[in-house]
């Protein structure tokens, strides 16, 4: 039943259920084979045929959400520890194509299950996975597909160690005789990380898969959400997260040891430099090319473009490659749009791209800010366009759909690192809120735009398996360009790429269907965005 050579399958920790179902349903479209493992906040699900009357309470009065979906069954829970897997893989359109497929996933879960100690077996009228003795049988693991123009989507849940009195709160599946478990209440305490890659090459196994991807999260379980607490022993956080993540430090390159040939730039400062430096000055305005320290700020600023950074100078994030500032921000400047457009007309830009901070902070993110700014530029600018380079909104879908409806003409929105490294390097991201993120600007008919940083302790497998998931999102043009440690607080450098590497990325991204990549020691967002743009070959379809 296998559907192509390799299964990627992701163990992605803790995602919330509107962000998983956008990335199944980008997936759903394309013809790579997936199997997406994760855990959901509290969240009761209802499928196409549930009965509201099964669900007993207020989900809001035990803390939890109820949403409706397009799987099969009836009501479910899905919650921390429980581990949720979405398969998305071709099925063969075949007489019982559907009874088969489930009979496939209620194997894969009965062998892993087994492969603990833990006796299980199917029940002939209940799709699903059982326990215990016959006549007084336990649900330990729910299962509800959806098989749509020959692939699948949704799949199964199985309770590892669950809080089970979210279940007394509904009638589970709508079976009122019938009692749920768990593998801890089953006597075997395991962490989900554990059971999920077990899950994963049993999947391959009964699927029929020769090769298997497997990537996930580090061992913590709980992507995009930061450590609390003091680290013990005087440690730094950023140290504890990169343990978690299996970062080498041991062999990682000194603070001190002077970068190679090609990850340096020499610093020319023309009239043309000094000339831009001014206008910024003078409308008061920020940009990425200081605030960041970026390497290519003589090149660009000697050809007349600069990347504007709105929203203030002060992040209210602290990822670990980043040397923008990280304090309580400022209010906003409602004149700021404005001063940008003007920049934008006087320095006679045809293409002009606008970032910004990450301001949590403000109840849309910063959303509005950034739609005023585009159609402040393309007011003033006929012509114009406009890429911008967004933070994740902290996954807020309506204020992502005010910077769509602006119209810009390039959506970027950075994944910057790979899954096992992305809660390390990232704390107060999400690897899948931000592939929901770009698979939303995707289907708003957007070019969309993303960007990986090498050398911050990932393999190279690793980040082929990250270009493939942007692919998959919906991503059309890449940038992949060299981490460079900005102070010693900062993560430190796993290596140094060397061009011809970076020219071999570029290959392999173009293989994948990206329609342009920007691979290179000194690559950023903003790099060469212009020519990017462009040679996407279209423009947003409004």
């Amino acid at each position: 039943m296998a559907s192509g050579d390799r299964l990627d399958a992701r163990w992605l920790g803790r995602v919330e259920y509107e962000d998983a179902l956008e990335v199944q349903h980008r997936l759903h479209e394309g013809a790579a084979s997936y199997l997406l493992l994760l855990e959901h906040p509290p969240v009761y699900t209802l499928g196409v045929r549930a009965d509201p009357a099964n669900m007993l309470v207020s989900p809001a009065s035990v803390g939890a959400r109820a949403v409706s979906t397009d799987r099969g069954g009836d009501i479910t829970y899905h919650g921390p520890g429980q581990l949720v897997g979405y398969p998305i893989i071709d099925v063969p359109i075949v007489p019982d194509a559907t009874p088969t497929y489930v009979h496939t996933i209620e194997r894969v879960i009965i062998s892993v299950l087994e492969s603990y100690g833990i006796a299980a077996y199917p029940l002939e009228g209940y799709p699903g996975v059982w326990t215990g003795e016959r006549g007084s049988e336990r649900k330990i693991a729910a299962i509800g597909v959806k098989l749509a123009r020959a692939r699948s989507m949704h799949g199964f849940a199985l309770n590892v160690s669950t809080d089970m009195t979210m279940f007394s709160h509904i009638i589970p599946c709508g079976i009122a005789d019938k009692p749920v478990t768990s593998m801890a209440l089953e006597g075997v305490s395991v962490p989900v990380a554990e059971v999920a890659a077990r899950i994963a090459a049993a999947f391959a196994e009964n699927f029929g898969f020769p090769r298997l991807d497997f990537a996930g999260i580090d061992a913590a379980g709980t992507a995009g959400e930061a450590t609390a607490g003091r680290p013990a022993s005087g440690r730094s956080r950023l140290e504890v997260r990169l343990d978690k993540a299996g970062f080498n430090a041991v062999e990682a390159v000194p603070f001190a040891t002077r970068k190679p040939e090609w990850a340096r730039r020499s610093a020319v400062m023309g009239e043309e430099y000094r000339s831009l430096g001014s206008l910024v000055e003078g409308l008061k305005l920020v940009t990425v090319c200081q605030e960041a320290g970026c390497p290519n700020i003589y090149e660009c600023w000697k050809d007349g473009t600069a990347t504007f950074m709105i929203n203030g100078e002060r992040c209210t994030r602290a990822c670990a490659f980043c040397l923008v500032d990280t304090s309580k921000p400022l209010p906003l400047d409602p004149l700021e749009p404005e001063r940008v457009a003007e920049a934008v007309e006087r320095l006679g830009l045809s293409f002009a791209v606008v970032t910004a901070v990450a301001r949590d902070d403000l109840a849309d993110g910063g959303a509005g800010a950034f739609a005023e700014t585009i159609r402040a530029i393309k007011e003033r600018n006929q012509g114009c366009r406009v890429e911008v380079l967004i933070p994740d909104l902290k996954g807020m879908v309506e204020p992502l759909q005010t910077i769509f409806a602006a119209q810009p003409d390039v959506l970027n929105h950075n994944l910057e690192t790979v899954l096992r490294l992305h809660r390390a390097i990232r704390p107060s991201a999400n690897y899948v809120r931000t592939l929901a993120l770009l698979s939303r600007a995707a289907s708003a008919g957007l070019v969309v735009k993303s960007g990986l940083i090498v050398g911050m302790g990932e393999s190279r497998d690793e980040l082929d398996g990250a270009m493939r998931d942007l692919r998959e999102a919906g991503v059309e043009i890449l940038t992949v360009g060299q981490y460079l440690r900005p102070t010693r607080r900062h993560l430190p450098v796993a290596r140094y790429y060397r061009p011809e590497e970076f020219g071999e990325i570029r290959e392999a991204a173009l293989s994948m269907g990206f329609r342009y990549v920007e691979s290179s020691p000194l690559a950023r967002s903003s790099y060469h965005a212009k020519r990017g743009s462009e040679a996407a070959g279209r423009t947003s379809g409004w």
